[in-house]
């Protein structure tokens, strides 16, 4: 299949896809792309959203047709890879491993709960991309070690700066809300606060790592 590949969502948006699976080459020309057109926007062009590998492109079709901006996108996507970073941010965020799951997932991966918080702070991850709530960061991939299922019935209600994982996937609750992530740990580090600017503090392309602290210091 050639990529990218662009395909129109309801009457007001394009879809544009790089690839079908998660792999920081292509999560970073999707943010690259986004920067783009955001630095010089079309007439009529709302906004775009990424995800692991596609850019989800609204417009307002009362100014401007679908296939002007498949072409405007198109003429965007071979200055790509000059607009990548070359070096990403890199942020260390300090945990108490001390979640609710955090045995859960030692047993269901036949591990003690020592070698769960070694695997899981002995990487690093890319923030691929943001939502949920704000400032969520979707970072991945886990070590397959440490792989774990959601919830089957989410809590209604997950503590601000709540370490969880979920699939191949680890993520940071940035606001209390509900949520179905198994809950590994706890940040006191403030994820969104309007009073910043920007108010969040990761940005999609960033490399994480977690550091486990005691309880004192966390």
């Amino acid at each position: 299949m050639n990529w990218p590949r662009y395909q129109p969502v309801g009457d007001s948006a394009l879809a544009v896809a790089f690839g079908d699976e998660i792999a920081p080459a292509l999560n970073r020309r999707v943010h690259a792309l986004a920067r783009l057109l955001d630095q010089d926007r079309l007439p009529g062009f709302c906004e775009a959203v990424p995800t692991y590998c596609a850019l989800l492109i609204h417009y307002d079709p009362l100014l401007i047709g679908y296939q002007n901006v498949v072409d405007w996108v198109a003429a965007k996507v071979p200055q790509i890879e000059a607009a990548t970073p070359a070096s990403p941010r890199r942020l260390e965020i300090p945990v108490l491993y001390n979640g609710p799951d955090l045995a859960f997932v030692a047993e269901y991966n036949h591990l003690t709960v020592e070698e769960v918080i070694a695997i899981h702070s002995g990487e690093a991850y890319t923030v691929y991309m943001m939502g949920f709530t704000p400032g969520f960061p979707y970072m991945g991939r886990l070590p397959p070690a440490i792989i774990t299922p959601r919830l089957e019935t989410p809590r209604t209600r997950v503590p601000a700066g709540s370490v969880g994982i979920a699939g191949p996937q680890t993520g940071i609750y940035p606001i209390e809300s509900p949520g179905g992530w198994r809950i590994i740990g706890q940040t006191r580090l403030k994820l969104f606060d309007l009073s910043r600017d920007p108010p969040f503090l990761f940005a999609p392309g960033d490399v994480v790592r977690f550091t486990p602290v005691y309880a004192e210091s966390a």
